[in-house]
């Protein structure tokens, strides 16, 4: 259920329509110009061969028609820069499979990925409604569409990684590099915040929560009647987007991986003919069916349906947060609390200690904390575009220390919930400095190993590598040695 940054709507609508290749982080173009008048028929054709995959001129065509929709510019002549860029990538996808990474990447992991960029197509158009009208597509077509691609991109992405996982830069060299860079070289750091925020989650009627319960119930016994299967009812159902496609279907996980709540009914689990009884986790209500166990770990499939959340009763969190605004902004604790406070001043702190919902900010001190996409901590600094959509758009009208109006958003975990920010640091974008950036310019010389290392492995592979291409593209000037033999 996570989320990963992206490019632009032009380039996710080309990606995701019918009949298009698949083609990873390659930005693709719009026609590519025949060299023969003898080719202005043929309606396809073998270009190149890279091992035993071909690269044929509708791939090539496909993808400028990408790059076109995307503004992208070429070093050098797209002709040649954008069949060489497809061969590069199948060079990481057949290494992908020699390698097993093709077994890494799950349908859970291909479901997110699609999930994160129709939920983004659709907060750039306005609605799924209007992305539906705009695509001439269903959601359901859509995700079919861009299934392959992504789950191209997500291969190239994890292959990439595997071959410089090991590449680390000291201290010493870092500082070397930055003594030894042209002034007007430095890389410009831009704007970057640290925010605190209070969280609080509305309450669900229990009218609502028993709707959701007797929808569960009524699935559980069309699985027990054997009227349908539990994975079908998942794809239809679910609002999970990283199971439903798979017929609700998770990988072998262990039960540390898991939610608690969920995790005691999925390991009790015994008969893969059963449904589980109905566990609420932080996520909604699900019921659960095992598929199989290994060891410590456990293969379930799960539908989850979440409660709606009625308009009064984010109306009254947001109202008790915009109380709890003012008497941080007042230093005035609520009533049953201002004996704790004599002493001292009333704090954002303070407030989030007693009344914020979330649990990982709360230990925090309302601190937001950015972290990678394996989950390891950063920093707590982030720049506008790594925060929430909704927390990215208060914050960037506050002045430091200043506490925000409540406002309405969705947090990680697909809920609705209401929140007030306070701007604790702003770091306007500047030049960087060894001092200050530190990381930025260790970020940047890791990267530049990486980026070497890749290149020198693509030429590399291609010299182990069989590879024909059409006598069209013997003058180019290519970026990797080695294609002309």
């Amino acid at each position: 259920m996570k989320k990963n940054a992206f490019c632009s709507i032009a380039l996710l609508l080309a990606v995701s329509l019918p009949g298009l290749s698949s083609i990873s982080s390659l930005s693709s173009r719009t026609s590519l110009s025949s060299p023969a008048d003898s080719l202005k028929n043929i309606v396809d054709e073998v270009v190149w061969v890279v091992g035993d995959e071909a690269i044929l001129k509708s791939d090539i065509e496909v993808s400028r028609i990408q790059a076109a929709m995307e503004g992208v510019r070429w070093n050098g002549d797209p002709d040649c820069a954008v069949p060489e860029q497809i061969a590069v990538q199948k060079l990481f996808l057949h290494q992908a499979v020699i390698d097993s990474v093709d077994k890494d990447v799950t349908e859970n992991d291909i479901a997110n990925e699609v999930e994160s960029r129709i939920d983004y197509m659709v907060e750039q158009v306005g609605s799924r409604e209007k992305l539906e009208e705009y695509r001439k597509q269903s959601l359901s077509q859509m995700r079919q569409s861009m299934h392959d691609d992504l789950r191209d991109q997500l291969l190239i992405q994890r292959m990439k990684q595997k071959l410089v996982q090991d590449i680390t830069v000291t201290p010493a060299e870092v500082r070397r590099f930055f003594k030894e860079m042209p002034e007007d070289s430095i890389p410009y750091v831009p704007t970057v915040v640290e925010v605190q925020i209070i969280t609080q989650t509305p309450r669900v009627t229990a009218e609502e929560i028993n709707r959701v319960k007797d929808e569960l119930r009524e699935y559980t016994d069309r699985v027990n009647k054997g009227e349908t299967s539990f994975s079908t009812l998942a794809k239809l159902y679910s609002e999970d987007p990283g199971s439903r496609r798979a017929g609700g279907e998770m990988d072998y996980v262990g039960r540390i991986e898991l939610d608690p709540a969920f995790a005691a009914v999925a390991f009790n689990l015994t008969d893969p003919t059963k449904v589980s009884k109905i566990v609420e986790s932080e996520y909604g209500f699900h019921i659960i069916q095992l598929v199989d166990k290994r060891g410590d770990k456990i293969k379930v499939r799960h539908i989850l349906r979440k409660p709606i959340v009625g308009d009064s009763a984010i109306n009254a969190s947001l109202a008790r947060l915009d109380t709890i605004a003012n008497g941080i902004r007042n230093a005035e604790p609520p009533a049953p609390f201002k004996q704790l406070f004599e002493d001292k001043a009333y704090t954002f702190e303070d407030a989030v200690s007693i009344f914020s919902d979330d649990k990982d900010t709360r230990n925090n001190l309302g601190l937001m904390a950015n972290k990678a996409e394996n989950g390891q901590l950063k920093s707590s600094r982030f720049e506008m575009q790594e925060l929430p959509t909704e927390v990215a758009r208060v914050a960037d009208t506050l002045s430091i220390g200043q506490v925000s109006a409540p406002f309405q958003m969705v947090n990680a975990q697909g809920k609705t919930v209401c929140a007030v920010l306070k701007l604790k640091n702003r770091i306007p974008g500047h030049k960087a400095s060894i001092t200050e950036d530190f990381q930025v310019m260790k970020d940047l010389v890791l990267n530049r190993r990486r980026t070497e290392f890749l290149h020198d492995w693509v030429v590399k592979k291609i010299k182990s590598t069989y590879v024909r291409l059409n006598d069209q593209y013997r003058d180019c000037q290519f970026e990797y040695e080695g294609w002309i033999r």
